[in-house]
């Protein structure tokens, strides 16, 4: 494909797909991949990222040929557009990608660019690994027990933007109709009222349910839980958990175990290697990741619900400047840190890119570059352990050596040069 204005590397391959169905890729030994810096400190920590993981791939026997695309601000000073259609299309030609955060405005304004591209791209599953590293300050005694993978359904649920707003025709029309066709009333307070409609479908359920139980049988994980507030949103968060279990109970054979069999039929005995897929009520949960962290492995939950606890998770293991992430659809990556765009810091070169660098080890692994990516992992312990860091750690260590974020990334990747 040619593009407008993005530029393909001259080196490099494109990534291929083998089997859709199956997740299966042919990455070459230098695959194109597209970049795309974002917003605000997106143009510090992206290009802080690429140099490590150029360096990690480098480090490994291959290489990567970057191809930067465009959003947000970027592309409205190219396109006169947020989002456009080239920027799309080589995220899904490419198959596997990593972007920075996006500003959305509060309010007004555009609707979030980055659930739009998981839409557009169907990359329904937000999969987010929250681990400690060694030497980042952490609120918590332990933070060493937190290991947890939740997986974020990542088009439904209120993000899928179905709402109106108060005082216009459109709102009122609804209203109505909730009213005068279904029968609720004395449910709505009199007055302006905005509305909104929360869809979870059967479809959008099982397909992230099912990539959580696989990831958990692949990476010898113990449990799946599905993290629901069903009690209360019976037909929506309710038919999540119940599709769930349908999903475990119908597709998977011996290899999983429901909690209600495992203690009905089992005595509570786990059976060797099967995966016990349980549920929690959400609000117990955001306790339950804190005091019962170490009995919790892979979490599968609705957009919001996986919103609010993956962010939970990451403040036990030091904050969301650490917290990486990516989405995932059949066949396609596209890698991003769990945190905003901070643009008062842009410009700066003061943040934290760690969490952009551990998207990229996320990407790395997806590509089967399992080496490069623990490579990364042990390079920004090994920094942070020698407490050299950003300004956000720097402040919470004493004797520490505080470094901008280009001089952070140069450090991780001098001890990827010699773990290697």
């Amino acid at each position: 494909m040619t593009y407008d204005t993005v530029e393909v590397p001259d080196e490099g391959e494109r990534i291929r797909v083998i089997d859709e169905e199956a997740d299966e890729l042919d990455v070459p030994e230098t695959p194109i991949i597209p970049i795309l810096y974002g917003d605000g400190i997106g143009q510090d920590v992206s290009p802080a990222a690429q140099d490590v993981l150029t360096a990690a791939a480098r480090a490994t026997g291959r290489d990567v040929a970057w191809m930067r695309i465009y959003a947000g601000s970027s592309a409205r000073e190219l396109y006169d557009e947020n989002l456009p259609d080239e920027t799309v299309e080589a995220i899904r030609e490419h198959r596997v990608a990593i972007k920075g955060p996006l500003t959305t405005p509060v309010g007004s304004g555009y609707r979030s660019l980055n659930v739009a591209l998981r839409q557009t791209l169907d990359t329904y599953a937000n999969v987010r690994p929250t681990y400690h590293l060694e030497g980042v300050p952490s609120p918590v005694s332990h933070p060493e027990q937190m290991d947890m993978v939740s997986f974020r359904e990542n088009t439904e649920d209120v993000y899928a933007g179905i709402e109106w707003e108060a005082g216009t025709d459109e709102v009122e029309r609804v209203r109505s109709f909730l009213e005068d066709e279904m029968g609720v009333e004395e449910t709505i307070h009199d007055g302006p009222v905005g509305i909104g409609v929360k869809p979870i479908s059967e479809h959008g359920t099982k397909r992230l349910v099912r990539q959580a139980i696989d990831y958990a049988l692949e990476h010898g994980r113990d449990s799946v839980t599905l993290v629901h507030k069903g009690n209360i949103m019976k037909f929506t968060e309710g038919a999540f958990r119940d599709w769930g279990y349908e999903v475990a109970e119908e597709e998977y054979g011996d290899e999983v175990i429901t909690e209600n069999t495992l203690w009905e039929e089992r005595d509570g005995e786990q059976p060797e290697d099967a995966v016990v897929v349980n549920d929690r009520i959400a609000d117990n949960m955001l306790q339950q990741v804190l005091t019962r962290t170490e009995q919790y492995d892979v979490m599968a939950l609705p957009n919001l619900n996986g919103d609010y606890l993956s962010d939970a998770c990451g403040a036990q293991i030091g904050g969301l400047g650490i917290a990486p992430g990516a989405n995932f659809g059949d066949a396609l990556c596209l890698a991003e840190p769990v945190h905003g765009s901070a643009p008062k810091y842009a410009g700066e070169d003061k943040v934290n890119p760690t969490a952009m660098i551990l998207s990229g080890a996320i990407m790395f692994e997806y590509m089967d570059w399992s080496d490069a990516a623990q490579l990364i992992k042990d390079a920004c312990e090994a920094t942070i352990s020698s407490k050299r860091v950003t300004y956000d750690l720097h402040r919470q260590i004493e004797g520490g050596e505080k470094l901008a974020t280009s001089e952070y990334a140069a450090a991780v990747i001098e001890n990827i040069e010699e773990l290697a």
